[in-house]
């Protein structure tokens, strides 16, 4: 079992930016896949951006260019740093991870962009 700890949302006017961090229960370096997905009412939940290794990453096109996500073995964390926020981000995004076939997610953290 791992549990997933999630820290950084909040509101921010668009143009802003956030860090999302994740800290797993287990060393990082035993989990395959962390991952940030995010969710709004009557949506499926999507994917932003993912990192299997330290030398490879995924983003959605809508977070190219904008979003960074990095993984910091000494840290134990995934963080996802999300630039240049638009209204459309505003979601509740999960950070995920998958080990030994599992599948694990945290609880949530609500990032809204207003002005």
């Amino acid at each position: 079992q791992v549990q997933l700890v999630e820290s950084g949302g909040g509101s921010v006017q668009p143009g802003g930016s956030l860090r999302l961090s994740c800290a797993p229960s287990v060393s990082i370096v035993s989990v395959d896949v962390m991952g940030w997905y995010r969710q709004v009412p009557g949506k499926q939940r999507e994917v932003v951006a993912a990192i299997p290794s330290a030398d490879s990453t995924y983003y959605a096109e809508s977070a190219k260019g904008r979003f960074v996500i990095s993984r910091d073995n000494a840290k134990n964390s995934v963080d996802l740093q999300m630039n240049s926020l638009k209204p459309e981000d505003t979601a509740v995004y999960y950070c995920y991870a998958s080990r030994r076939s599992s599948g694990y997610w945290g609880q949530g953290t609500q990032v809204t962009v207003s002005s």
